[in-house]
């Protein structure tokens, strides 16, 4: 198997637990360590040592991700789900760009090693799969980490947060090589019809209350004042912090595979959704956050007021985008229970996710309610159980 010709760049995904943590199976799903070995050492001879171990890393609910060891440095790999994988939701190549393009702008992001397309060979993978420098640092996942700092650092850490996603927002695309990363035009519109798309090919249950939050985002789409690059997933416990001093600080953002061009207000309505994702009923179990305004965390105002100081800009309203969050997560997991389902998901945790697609849909449809309210010919809607 050759190596493709492309830019190099690194990426490290988080664990749930903000430590490395190793499967305790003897032989790791979706991957062949042999085959690893055999293709870093034609590609790659200089970072080749023989052969390689590797095991699951733990917490990544979509791509699979591997902590690999015995090359010259630590890596990890990245591949698509095992199973029912959604067309749009996995692309290896995409997140490679992304992050290798933006490796000479203010976004902190690491630096990628090869993207390699292993679907006709099979030796490695099966499938395209990416591979990386793992870098040190941890992700601040749960709010027992939090004790590690004071509050006036983890207001720090949230503001620092605010200022990078600003940073990402404010980089030219076409300057960066990512002109044709996407369509700004009709973005929020595609992206409606695109989760639509993904909640269609992932149904096994009714889904009555996310589908009427569909049909309301789809009847009151704002205007984008702007477009950027979009990450997609921008949460705090997609960032890698290192210690500086004492202080938590940003110094690498992490998971771009949903990376495109369009509306930036996108990456602020999902990280108001994580920011406060504890409060909804069993999101702390399902998706763990340390975000905690007792441990001196910032409110989601302040890290909004951070935001748009940083970039130069008022915020409008962000209760649409907010709702889209919702029912972007919601589609998200009602696709991971459908391969939990399925059988077809590694590691633990995932009976939990199906669970949180109801609340999701009702906290989308409440926020949704509470902008179209302002509106005097918009109508009412009523949740439905």
């Amino acid at each position: 198997m050759s190596a493709t010709n492309r830019p190099s760049g690194m990426l490290i995904l988080r664990p749930t637990d903000g430590a490395w943590k190793e499967s305790t199976m003897t032989a790791v799903p979706g991957m062949d360590a042999g085959g690893l070995s055999a293709w870093l050492a034609e590609a790659h001879p200089d970072l080749a040592r023989g052969e390689l171990t590797a095991t699951v890393i733990a917490g990544g609910r979509s791509n699979l991700t591997y902590a690999v060891d015995g090359a010259a440095v630590p890596l990890i790999v990245r591949r698509p789900p095992l199973g029912h994988v959604l067309s749009s939701a996995h692309d290896m190549r995409r997140e490679h760009r992304v992050i290798s393009a933006l490796a000479g702008t203010a976004v902190p992001v690491p630096r990628a090693i090869d993207v390699v397309d292993d679907t006709a060979q099979g030796s490695v993978t099966g499938t395209v799969f990416f591979v990386m420098e793992r870098a040190p640092g941890r992700v601040l996942a749960h709010r027992a980490q939090n004790a590690a700092y004071g509050p006036e650092a983890l207001r720090g850490l949230s503001l620092d947060l605010a200022r990078h996603l600003a940073d990402l927002h404010a980089v030219d695309p076409a300057a960066a090589g990512l002109g044709d990363f996407g369509r700004p035009d009709g973005y929020l519109l595609r992206q409606l019809a695109t989760w639509r798309r993904q909640l269609d090919a992932s149904r096994s249950r009714e889904t009555l209350n996310l589908d009427r939050l569909q049909e309301g985002l789809a009847a009151g789409i704002p205007d984008s004042a702007r477009s950027g690059i979009v990450h997609g997933d921008y949460r705090l416990d997609n960032a890698l912090v290192v210690d500086d001093g004492g202080a938590p600080r940003v110094s690498a953002i992490l998971d771009w595979e949903m990376a495109t061009l369009g509306d930036p207000l996108v990456d602020l309505g999902i990280l108001a959704l994580y920011w406060n994702i504890a409060d909804l009923p069993g999101g702390d179990g399902a998706v763990p956050s340390a975000v905690d305004p007792d441990a001196g965390y910032a409110t989601f105002d302040e890290v909004v007021d951070a935001y748009a100081e940083h970039a130069g800009i008022a915020v409008p309203d962000l209760r649409w985008y907010r709702a889209f969050a919702a029912y972007k997560l919601a589609v998200i997991l009602e696709g991971i229970h459908y391969r939990y389902q399925a059988g077809a998901t590694v590691g633990e945790g995932f009976e939990r996710m199906g669970a949180l697609v109801e609340p999701l849909a009702v906290l989308g449809r409440r926020t949704l309610d509470a902008r179209t309210r302002d509106t005097p010919t918009a109508e009412p809607r009523r949740e439905v159980h």
